[in-house]
């Protein structure tokens, strides 16, 4: 492994975006299929508080939990319980027989039709089903107003009970397809996610602080989520309530973990789906998992409609962005580092992940600030990666 010198050239990187006050704290790591290559925690977990980040902070990682449902989803392909090319379960109107938005009409209510096609899981993993988000989409916010839908953190199945913006299969469009996907593995397992997710991924793979609800001591670890103001200061918010019982468990969203537990996740997928004595995906799954399902449909890119929630997202401007069965996918070699065929993805409070099978790496970076797509954050995530294959690079 590479020695001290190189290791400290990744401290130095993620220490000077905290003494710059680019960030409160940061939590980062990063693991080869040889094992952990680094591990670093710098600043506070909250902005002007007494507590420092620490390797077990528990981060709210949002959109990084899909990565989870997907495999969830894709062990369950394997044991033929669910087809990725047929048409869904019709467990759900929604997506058994849904229905696409047109446009309003003059008094202002929706107009609605058929889809052309029916919903595959392929759709859904890829983010092309037709679903969408509202801080992305206004013609979705505009219709959750006019349909009176509640918010999806009330943890109520109507909340992601949503047209389509598009026919399946004809674009891409980052959404709440995920939800639906933790739907179908409650469907065809018998078991809630909070449920399967405990006895088929976290427990096997040794992922002890990842859950949908926290105890008392991992609330106690964790970090604080922060606004940034439109002049770039950072306005620590009250921790959220605790996580209650809901009507269902979303797929897309709303786990808790630590970067030590999703360290563990990649790692399983660096080594073909096994992991300290866990056998969790077929190394032909994980293949899978990584290659292009959505040929020629440009993906990525995503214009705010909600400033205070996401900035407008393009992580690669001009390269070509795909999609995977759960994850982004870069088919041109990343500009810090990563290679073609290399996965990613992040959640909304600006916690990003990445996987490159070429250099058999992976790393996650970790902080709690909105909104999505923190300029300064995504600075610091490049500076991070960068230096983990200067590390490589000097081993």
């Amino acid at each position: 492994m590479a020695g001290p010198g190189a290791l400290s050239r990744v401290d130095a990187a993620l220490r000077s975006a905290v003494d710059a006050g680019e960030v409160p704290g940061v939590v980062a790591m990063a693991a080869t299929d040889r094992g952990l290559l680094y591990e670093g925690a710098f600043g506070r977990r909250g902005r002007g508080g007494a507590e420092a980040m620490t390797p077990d902070t528990v981060f709210r990682i949002a959109s990084m939990t899909k990565a989870i449902t997907s495999i969830a989803a894709m062990q369950l392909v394997e044991q033929g319980k669910l087809a990725l090319e047929a048409p869904v379960p019709d467990i759900d109107p929604t997506i058994g027989a849904p229905r696409v938005l047109e446009g309003f009409d003059a008094a202002g209510a929706p107009r609605l039709r058929p889809a052309k096609r029916p919903i595959t899981l392929r759709h859904l993993l890829t983010h092309t089903a037709g679903f969408a988000y509202d801080m992305w989409n206004p013609a979705l916010g505009r219709y959750l107003q006019s349909a009176g839908l509640p918010l999806r953190s009330s943890g109520r199945v109507a909340s992601i009970r949503m047209p389509l913006l598009f026919d399946p299969g004809e674009r891409w469009e980052y959404g709440i397809n995920t939800d639906w996907v933790g739907r179908l593995v409650e469907a065809a397992s018998g078991l809630p996610l909070d449920v399967y997710f405990r006895e088929r991924l976290f427990g096997p793979l040794g992922m002890v602080d990842s859950g949908f609800v926290t105890t008392e001591a991992q609330r106690a670890r964790q970090a604080r989520l922060h606004q940034r103001e439109p002049d770039g200061t950072l306005v620590p918010q009250p921790l959220e309530p605790p996580a209650t019982a809901a009507e269902f468990w979303s797929g897309g969203g709303p786990l808790y973990s630590t970067g030590r537990d999703y360290l563990q996740l990649l790692q399983m997928l660096l080594h073909g789906g096994q992991w300290n004595g866990a056998h969790v995906l077929r190394p032909e799954t994980v293949a899978l998992m990584h290659a292009n399902h959505t040929g020629d449909l440009p993906a990525g890119v995503m214009r705010t409609a909600r400033p205070e929630m996401s900035n407008d997202v393009d992580l690669f401007p001009g390269a070509r962005v795909r999609w995977g069965l759960g994850y982004m996918l870069n088919l041109d070699p990343g500009p810090s580092g990563r290679s073609a065929g290399t996965v990613s993805w992040g959640g909304i409070y600006n916690t990003y992940y990445w996987l490159d099978p070429g250099r058999r790496v992976a790393g996650v970076i970790l902080t709690q600030i909105l909104p999505f797509a923190d300029a300064r954050v995504l600075g610091l995530y490049g500076r991070f990666e960068r230096a983990i294959y200067e590390v490589l690079g000097a081993d």
